[in-house]
């Protein structure tokens, strides 16, 4: 399944810049795996070492927080946007 994903400002260093991109997979984790791809270093950047989403990295598919479905193994369809959104933390 072929998917976008729009990429935050901190990660954009990683990406060349690029706000987002098309990417395939059944997954979020299939997604983040076609995404370390394109740009080798990102999933470092947004998974733990076992493969999990870093604690401070939302993810959203077509508006729909991740972690109120199936998490990284949350299923996606042809044409889903897909937002990795940073915590933001404040007082």
């Amino acid at each position: 399944m072929s998917a976008t994903v729009r990429i935050p400002t901190p990660l954009r260093k990683v990406t060349n810049g690029a706000d987002r991109a098309t990417v395939e997979g059944n997954s979020i984790s299939e997604i983040i795996e076609s995404l370390d791809n394109q740009f080798p270093g990102i999933k470092k950047r947004i998974c733990e070492d076992s493969g999990e989403l870093r604690s401070f990295v939302n993810v959203y598919v077509n508006g729909d927080d991740i972690r109120f479905s199936d998490g990284i193994h949350t299923s996606i369809s042809s044409g889903d946007e897909i937002s990795l959104v940073p915590a933001v933390a404040g007082g």
